[in-house]
């Protein structure tokens, strides 16, 4: 039986999270590539790296921290979300839930980068990794 997976509405936080993955990957570029002419970074491989943290101001080593936190977590949201579109989960409360942590992520992106205070950060983070566990909880009731 040939599932009519395209259709399936968690496609679209899906697509639009990594979307945003790129935004936040050619904001790093941008902001990097000046950095490094502005601050006088090395670009020999063994300094880079020491020399942004060293060199380059926080706000603007958040772009790149956020990028590199869009790899981790979010990692669990596409593979649940695959998932359940693999299983052919269609229900509202599930794409919703799936609304809801791309919208946090995005918004945990732009305070990261704007406003920085971490205890809110991981207040934030915190608030997406619970729709994230409550989406792995729908999977499990369909799974087994």
């Amino acid at each position: 039986m040939a599932l009519n997976l395209a259709k399936n509405p968690l496609l679209q936080p899906v697509t639009v999270l990594a979307g945003w993955t790129f935004v936040m990957q050619a904001w790093m570029h941008v902001t990097r590539i000046q950095a490094i002419g502005k601050y006088n970074v090395s670009i020999d491989a063994g300094k880079i790296n020491q020399e942004l943290e060293q060199k380059v101001p926080t706000n603007i080593q958040a772009i790149a921290h956020n990028y590199n936190h869009l790899h981790e977590q979010p990692t669990v949201f596409y593979a649940v979300a695959l998932s359940l579109i693999a299983a052919g989960d269609t229900h509202d409360y599930t794409v919703k839930a799936a609304w809801t942590y791309v919208g946090i992520r995005i918004f945990h992106s732009l305070f990261q980068v704007f406003v920085n205070k971490v205890l809110t950060r991981f207040q934030i983070f915190a608030s997406s990794s619970v729709v994230i566990a409550g989406m792995t909880a729908r999977l499990a009731t369909i799974v087994f």
